[in-house]
């Protein structure tokens, strides 16, 4: 069985902002929350700072979307290339 390489990019890529998002709008009305985590995200893309803003949550969501949706595409691709021909 092959994978989808669109349809497992797209999904990875909203699994991955959604939850860089989800973890940012919760550290703006909590503070203590995921702030470790948002700070190594902010070690990892760069132009995002875990600066406790709106436009930092919707830049490292940006960020997620995007590499959520390359690290997808690449696994499907992989997974294809060693699954081989159907038959």
């Amino acid at each position: 069985m092959r994978l989808s390489v669109k349809a497992l990019a797209y999904t990875c890529a909203l699994l991955w902002g959604g939850c860089l998002l989800t973890v940012g709008l919760l550290n703006l009305a909590a503070p203590s929350y995921g702030a470790n985590f948002l700070q190594s995200m902010s070690s990892v893309y760069p132009g995002y700072h875990a600066t406790r803003s709106f436009v930092d949550v919707l830049v490292g969501t940006g960020y997620a979307l995007v590499d959520g949706g390359i690290g997808g595409l690449i696994f499907a691709w992989l997974y294809n290339l060693f699954v081989g021909r159907p038959a």
